[in-house]
């Protein structure tokens, strides 16, 4: 069963290489989405695929020694059809 996760992520995110290592994450979990620092320090990432591929997927981002998640705020939204990666993208706000 696939889902799309929409995620805020607080703590020490930014300037940790969070975006890159969800990048390499997904691409091994075979994860579809994005992910961008926010101008208040907060990341924000959409994240599809398999249920089990996405809880695995943050419990490794969580598990990285650089990545400090004080807080994640993690709603389930609607399916993007079509998308087929992962992808940085700039700052909200750039």
């Amino acid at each position: 069963m696939k889902c799309r996760w929409h995620l805020y992520l607080s703590g020490a995110v930014q300037h940790v290489g969070l975006r890159y290592t969800a990048l390499y994450l997904c691409r091994d979990f075979d994860l579809t989405g994005w992910v961008r620092n926010l101008p208040d320090g907060r990341v924000e990432l959409e994240v599809q695929g398999a249920v089990s591929d996405l809880r695995r997927f943050y419990v490794a981002l969580k598990s990285q020694p650089h990545i400090h998640i004080a807080h994640a705020d993690i709603t389930e939204i609607p399916l993007r059809d079509g998308e087929h990666h992962f992808s940085i993208v700039r700052r909200e706000n750039d």
